[in-house]
């Protein structure tokens, strides 16, 4: 046995539930900390209409796409609309504040990158035509 000591397929797998679960729980705790007016008004300060609704649709999103990549189902579709949530993150948010999130910066792309990679890897295979 070698590292990581897990097949290719079980490895997906645990890619395609941990990145539900991520996007779930970054939605979950927005509802329970009630931040989302903050968030919209955010959304509203960078010129966004309609703050709060729109950070109650991505919330939403966060919830029910989570749900279908946990189930794996329209893996491809799911993991487009995260990829285009991300890139916006990274425009009105993350961009200004550097590469780095922790340790040596606050706030920056390297999270968003990193997901990105990960829902274009469960993307690929969910590909019927490899």
């Amino acid at each position: 046995m070698h590292f990581p000591f897990l097949s290719l397929r079980l490895c997906l797998l645990i890619l395609r539930l941990s990145l539900a679960v991520i996007f779930m729980a970054h939605a979950v705790v927005r509802i329970a900390n009630g931040t989302i007016p903050q968030f919209g008004g955010f959304l509203e300060s960078r010129g966004l209409p309609a703050g709060e609704a729109l950070v109650w649709a991505i919330t939403v999103f966060e919830i029910v796409a989570g749900l279908l990549l946990a189930a794996g189902k329209y893996v491809r579709w799911v993991s487009a609309g995260f990829v285009l949530l991300l890139l916006v993150g990274i425009i009105l948010i993350h961009a200004e504040l550097g590469w780095f999130v922790g340790e040596h910066g606050s706030g920056g792309c390297e999270y968003s990158f990193i997901l990105i990679v990960a829902l274009m890897v469960a993307a690929a295979a969910d590909r019927t035509d490899n």
